[in-house]
């Protein structure tokens, strides 16, 4: 059986996010937790929440031992991207584009 998880809309671009993936996929859930404890980047606590709330809804399934887990899955795909403009020389303007990702995670217990 397997718990799922997302996260929409973050504040944070999923190439950066995609690093700390690529590190936890296949890990057990509470080795994953533990490595993103330690992690400096902002992705880490994001992602770190996102398994919490993964391995909670495992929990309140009752066939699901959540010492078993692991992550199965782990993506992010990209979100809407925030348009915005910053004054440059000679009354120009550059564009700044703030991205955001959909982060899911799912995990299955062996």
């Amino acid at each position: 059986m397997e718990a799922k998880a997302k996260a929409r809309f973050v504040r944070v671009s999923p190439q950066r996010v995609r690093w700390l993936m690529n590190e936890v996929r296949g890990k057990k859930a509470d080795e994953a937790i533990q490595f993103l404890t330690f992690s400096p980047q902002k992705g880490a606590r994001i992602l770190k929440k996102l398994i919490h709330s993964a391995v909670a809804n495992a929990e309140a399934h009752s066939e699901i031992d959540v010492d078993t887990l692991f992550i199965k899955q782990i993506f992010a795909d990209e979100g809407p991207i925030l348009k915005r403009f910053r004054p440059r020389a000679m009354g120009r303007a550059s564009r700044i584009r703030r991205r955001t990702s959909h982060l899911t995670v799912i995990l299955d217990g062996k």
